[in-house]
């Protein structure tokens, strides 16, 4: 592993593969500056060989699987190539799992859900730390037992074995995220898989937030540790182009009728009969975004060019400067704690005194950094983490149904992509300094129904920036 000089770099080579990162935009006083982009956990931008690929995937796209042409023949055959590298991507090549395209995790959980074989009185195991999208499906499916967090919001992961055994027989899965994307933490999946298996339970990991961070290995499905369904978004993996991937057992989906039905999943069908398709065939009825799952085999093939490894070490040295700089502004507080072991380039924190909806605001205004404020549809984890009671969540539910969100709770959340540098972060320092002083160039007021904050004449600037 090279020193620091080396992965930097490494990181000035892996930007000039990023495109858009050095676009500029207008500010509130009428200056431009150069974009700093520290909201890579909700979507990255795209690779230029992704870019690349697209451009010469659109001269011959056509319909996969159904055409005789040779577009056709040769779009199914990049729709599969790329099919093959997430499986590759996942070291799950042995035949037994099957990789499905869906349009993000969101959609891959809700399909899971649904085909899940759940009858009344089975459990499933979710964490207080999940995204709202493994959370909410399997809500009206089966019973619901949660895995606690301790007081940093570290997923306790020793309470697993006794509450698995609380339900013992009735555990039908345990559905944990792999790395949160509130404060970065990464869970030891493979260590729940174990537990999950020893009682006869299966593990969906929620890997939106780990894959584009840590390298994955699903195991051999006869390992104990093995991770049987596991999803992952296109759009935070450098290929924003609405493709998704669910990844689980070729057995388990040839079960029962699938979700999605209509055209490309079937082998038969008369006026009183059907004939599903094997999969992957059968969950991936209509016209499939093409174009979406070939940008995402391509996304996967550069990281791996890039080096998995390389671009972790990377991202664990910006992180503890992203997380030292915060240390130095007055006020700041990390929801997690400063601890770097462990965790994804993910870091959400409040800053005294100043609603994160109008830090997020004055740091886009006018400094021209992107960020995200709020509870990352994770609401649940966040208010645990602001130490907020019953009463207030009751309190802030009831405001919220009246259509009144001036008082919404959350934090502001940086969140490192592969080609962010030191001097972004440097920028994000001297902005919450700024921040921190009182020191705005701006006269703001909340929207009561969004919870936004907006510059006076924001309206007219919109269009200029």
């Amino acid at each position: 592993m090279p020193g620091d000089g080396g992965l930097r770099l490494d990181a000035l080579r892996w930007r000039q593969q990023v495109v858009g990162v050095e676009h500029e935009v207008r500010l509130l006083d009428g200056g431009r500056t150069t974009y700093v982009n520290l909201d890579n956990a909700a979507t990255t931008p795209v690779l230029r060989h992704v870019q690349h690929m697209l451009r010469e995937a659109e001269e011959i796209y056509s319909s996969v699987h159904r055409g005789a042409g040779y577009k056709s023949r040769r779009t199914s055959d990049l729709y599969e190539e790329a099919r093959a590298e997430v499986l590759r991507f996942l070291g799950a090549q042995d035949g037994k799992r099957v990789a499905i395209f869906t349009k993000h995790t969101t959609e891959a959980v809700n399909k899971l859900a649904a085909e899940f074989p759940l009858e009344r009185g089975d459990v499933v195991i979710l964490s207080e730390m999940e995204h709202h999208a493994n959370l909410l499906p399997w809500r009206g499916r089966a019973e619901i037992a949660y895995l606690p967090v301790d007081a940093q919001g570290r997923l306790d992961l020793g309470a697993l074995p006794d509450l698995l055994e609380r339900h013992s027989g009735r555990v039908k899965l345990v559905a944990i995220s792999g790395a949160s994307n509130v404060t970065g933490y990464v869970n030891d999946i493979h260590f729940a898989a174990e537990m999950a298996h020893r009682h006869g339970a299966m593990i969906f990991v929620d890997a939106a937030q780990l894959a584009p961070h840590r390298r994955i290995r699903m195991l051999d499905a006869d390992d104990p540790g093995a991770i049987d369904f596991l999803a992952f978004s296109a759009h935070k993996l450098y290929a924003p182009y609405g493709a998704g991937a669910l990844v689980g057992p070729r057995e388990f989906f040839r079960l029962g009728a699938p979700q999605l039905r209509g055209g490309g999943a079937i082998k038969f069908v008369s006026l009183d009969d059907v004939i599903w398709d094997e999969p992957p065939a059968r969950e991936e009825a209509g016209s499939p975004n093409v174009l979406g799952a070939i940008a995402l085999g391509a996304a996967l093939r550069s990281l791996e060019a890039m080096g998995v490894e390389r671009l972790e070490a990377r991202e664990h040295e910006l992180l503890l400067y992203l997380l030292g700089r915060l240390g130095e502004v007055p006020g700041v507080e990390v929801l997690g704690g400063m601890a770097s072991d462990e965790r994804i380039g993910a870091v959400s924190f409040v800053l005294d005194g100043v609603p994160p909806m109008l830090v997020a605001a004055a740091l886009g205004w006018e400094w021209g950094i992107g960020v995200r404020a709020g509870c990352f549809c994770a609401n649940p984890y966040v208010m645990r983490l602001l130490h907020l009671s019953s009463p207030q969540v009751a309190g802030l539910r009831d405001e919220i149904a009246r259509g009144e969100r001036s008082h919404l709770p959350g934090a502001v959340r940086a969140s490192l992509g592969l080609y962010n540098l030191e001097a972004e972060i440097d920028r994000l320092h001297a902005a919450l300094m700024a921040v921190s002083l009182g020191e705005f160039k701006g006269r703001y007021a909340i929207e009561t129904e969004t919870g936004e904050y907006w510059p006076e004449g924001a309206q007219e600037a919109w269009s200029t920036l």
